[in-house]
C-alpha cells in the first residue's frame, strides 16, 4: 500500500501518543508541524501539531481518555462518554476534536473518529473530511492489522487520482496532478474564504512533491487510464468519452450521487449510470465533477466547524479562530507591496 512509504518511527510523536489510550486502529499526524509548507507562514515557530486517532470502540476509548485527560474536553465531558460518542458520530464530519492541548511540551489538536465511520468516508466520500486529510502526505504513528481499513486507505488514494483526472487536461505535469488532488477536500470549503490562505494548496504541494510522488507513484504507474512518464514527470490521460465514463463509474458513491443530483432535471429521475454516461460525453465534465465535490465539502466543513464550537468550548474556539485569522492576516501583510 502506497501509504506505507510515509511511515515514521517518530520518537516525539510516539511519546505524545503514550499520553492517550492505546486502543487505536490508526493514528496519524498531518499539517505544517509534520511537513514543511511554503508561503508566508513557512517559518512559523512551534506550529500546532494536528493528530487524528481512529478507534474501534469510541465509547470505551473516550471513557479511558476522560480518566487520563479530563481537562482536554469542553463542558461536554459532563455528559459522559456515550454522549460524546453520539456527538462525534452523528454531527459534523464524524470526528471529535480537542484543540489547543499542551502535551509533552507541544501544543496539539487531536481528533477522534470511529474506524467504521472512517472506512465509510474513505470509500464513499460522505464527508471527504478525514478522507481528504489522507489524500495528502501524513505521518503514520500507529496502525493495526485491519485489512478493511488498509484497503479503504488505498481506495481513497485511487479515487483521488480518478477525480483529479476528470478535472484536468489530457497532458499535464505530475505537479499539476498533485495540486488538483491536494485541493479536492478544499473545494467548496468556506474556510478557504475565511481563515485560510488562498494559496494554501500550492504551499502544501510545492515543498512536498517528492512525498506526493511516494504516495501516488505506484498508483499512477498501474493506472490503465493514464500513461505516466516518470522520468519527465508528465502524464497523458485518457479523455475519450469511454475513458471518462470508466473513471466516473469508479468514483465514490456520494460524489456520483451529487453529480446525478446536479445533472438530473426535475421529474426525470434517471439512474446514476445514465447520468454519468451523459456527463462522460459533456465538454464540461470536469466542471460537473468539481461542483459535486464542492457540494460535499461545503456541507461537511460548515457542520464540522459549527460542531467545533461545542467540542472545543467557547474560550478555545475563540483562541483557535484567532490563531487561524492571525495566520491569514500575516499572509496578506507579507504579500502587500
Amino acid at each position: 500500500m502506497a501509504l506505507q512509504s510515509l511511515q515514521s518511527s517518530g520518537v516525539g510523536l510516539r511519546r505524545i501518543l503514550s499520553h492517550f489510550p492505546e486502543e487505536l486502529s490508526l493514528a496519524f499526524a498531518y499539517g505544517s508541524a509534520v511537513y514543511r509548507q511554503a508561503g508566508p507562514n513557512a517559518h512559523q515557530e512551534n506550529p500546532m501539531l494536528d493528530l487524528v486517532f481512529a478507534v474501534d470502540d469510541p465509547v470505551a476509548w473516550h471513557t479511558e481518555n476522560l480518566k487520563k485527560n479530563w481537562g482536554h474536553y469542553s463542558f461536554l465531558k459532563l455528559l459522559g462518554p456515550k454522549m460524546i460518542t453520539s456527538i462525534q458520530n452523528n454531527y459534523g464530519a464524524g470526528v471529535y476534536f480537542n484543540p489547543l492541548i499542551l502535551c509533552d511540551g507541544k501544543l496539539i489538536k487531536y481528533g477522534v473518529i470511529s474506524t467504521s465511520v472512517l472506512i465509510d468516508d474513505l470509500l464513499n466520500w460522505k464527508n471527504l473530511y478525514i478522507a481528504g486529510r489522507l489524500q495528502k502526505p501524513v505521518k503514520i504513528v500507529a496502525m493495526n492489522e485491519n485489512p478493511a481499513l488498509r484497503s479503504a486507505l488505498d481506495r481513497n488514494l485511487k479515487s483521488a487520482v480518478t477525480a483529479a483526472f476528470l478535472m484536468l487536461p489530457e497532458s499535464l505535469s505530475e505537479e499539476d496532478l498533485f495540486l488538483e488532488i491536494a485541493g479536492l477536500s478544499y473545494s467548496g470549503d468556506f474556510r478557504m474564504v475565511i481563515g485560510e490562505e488562498k494559496t494554501k494548496v500550492l504551499n502544501i504541494v510545492k515543498p512536498n512533491v517528492e512525498h506526493f510522488r511516494e504516495l501516488y507513484g505506484t498508483i499512477l504507474q498501474e493506472n490503465p487510464q493514464a500513461f505516466y512518464k516518470t522520468q519527465q514527470g508528465r502524464l497523458e490521460i485518457d479523455k475519450s468519452p469511454e475513458g471518462q465514463f470508466t473513471q466516473l463509474m469508479t468514483l465514490p458513491k456520494t460524489l456520483q450521487q451529487q453529480i446525478n443530483h446536479i445533472m438530473d432535471p426535475p421529474g426525470k429521475n434517471r439512474d446514476v449510470e445514465e447520468t454519468l454516461l451523459q456527463v462522460a460525453h459533456d465538454p464540461d465534465c470536469g466542471d460537473v465533477v468539481r461542483l459535486g465535490l464542492s457540494a460535499i465539502v461545503r456541507l461537511s466543513s460548515i457542520r464540522q466547524s459549527t460542531k467545533g464550537i461545542f467540542t472545543a468550548g467557547m474560550k478555545k474556539s475563540v483562541v483557535y479562530s484567532a490563531r487561524k485569522l492571525h495566520k491569514m492576516w500575516r499572509g496578506w501583510l507579507r504579500k502587500a507591496p
